[in-house]
């Protein structure tokens, strides 16, 4: 993708090409996640947001481990023993 000389508008205002909106497949009033990294800004979509926290996190977890299981049985005991 090329890449695009933009200005910063009023009110910190960053209008998003209609090309690039495109490829992230976003439109006007949808959520956007903004990364600051070494004085670069990433924009992302929520669900790319996620989907490279889960990747993260997998390097993590053993294969075959699933967090969301044990954090559900350990509520369980919580519960039963209040």
């Amino acid at each position: 993708m090329t890449r695009i000389l933009t200005k910063l508008g009023e009110g910190g205002r960053l209008v998003i090409p209609a090309e690039y909106r495109k490829a992230l497949g976003v439109e006007t009033g949808d959520d956007l996640v903004l990364v600051l990294e070494e004085n670069d800004i990433r924009v992302l979509t929520p669900q790319e947001a996620i989907r490279r926290a889960q990747a993260l996190v997998r390097k993590y977890v053993p294969e075959g481990r699933r967090l969301s299981d044990e954090l559900i049985a350990d509520r369980r005991r919580e519960a039963r023993r209040e």
